[in-house]
């Protein structure tokens, strides 16, 4: 295999399709996404990769080659902000060479902030998809600023690709069995997320917009997951007042 110059590997020739296909032959598409996650970290100059579901307005985090990745997801889906959940409305790749300076920071200043704090400098946020509907993200994460090579995005774009025609067999209600039971609890982990949404607009007598807003600001507040959150209030452990907030 020819290498290239960073990754260790010529990202747009045959060979790197090879190691994709050996990756997920005969897998369960329900393990397509992990493993894709896994092998773009080997096929590519990053050190973590993550994928997440597009919900209303809250990134579902899919899977993670890690725990910083999963984290990084985490973090964007409770902020509801960052580089997947750009890629995720505009349907177009977000490439962010510098988390550390620049323009990067300013569309992005919390996450940024916690991106670095866990030593990433750069996130390249591919959309999985068509130009019809996007389903979600694969997002990429390097702990150097800097970019992707044309060959190297092309990589990225293909293991996307791949992992768009796993979701896409996952989504259709026929071929669902016991191996996509796991998509289906992610769903339930989005409709949770709303209910509490519902009952802090019935609490505070706010919007929906503002409703998900005071959540997420929560969660970021204790370091919690807007899911974690979420079922404190559908458990009556957390309650949202006018006047203040208060804890069960």
């Amino acid at each position: 295999m020819r290498p290239s110059d960073e990754s260790g590997w010529s990202p747009g020739g045959a060979r790197a399709a090879e190691v994709i296909a050996a990756e997920v032959r005969d897998a369960p598409p329900g393990e397509v996404p992990g493993r894709l996650c896994e092998v773009a970290v080997r096929l590519l100059p990053v050190t973590g990769a993550s994928a997440s579901l597009r919900g209303e307005g809250v990134p579902v985090r899919l899977c993670a080659s890690g725990d910083r990745a999963s984290y990084l997801a985490e973090i964007q889906s409770t902020l509801g902000d960052g580089p997947c959940v750009s890629a995720a409305e505009s349907g177009a790749p977000v490439l962010a060479r510098d988390l550390t300076a620049g323009a990067d920071v300013g569309r992005w200043p919390v996450f940024a902030q916690q991106a670095t704090a866990v030593g990433v400098r750069a996130v390249y946020a591919l959309p999985l998809g068509n130009d019809a509907v996007c389903l979600g993200t694969l997002d990429l994460y390097r702990d150097t600023p800097g970019g992707l090579t044309g060959p190297q995005l092309s990589l990225a774009r293909l293991v996307a690709g791949v992992m768009t025609v796993a979701l896409m067999v996952l989504s259709r209600g026929e071929e669902r069995g016991e191996e996509a039971a796991w998509l289906d609890e992610l769903a339930g982990d989005h409709d949770e997320v709303y209910q509490a949404v519902g009952m802090i607009m019935a609490q505070l007598g706010v919007g929906a917009d503002e409703a998900l807003a005071r959540l997420r600001a929560d969660a970021f507040a204790c370091g919690r997951t807007a899911h974690e959150v979420a079922c404190d209030v559908l458990t009556h452990r957390r309650r949202f007042d006018r006047d203040r907030d208060r804890w069960a």
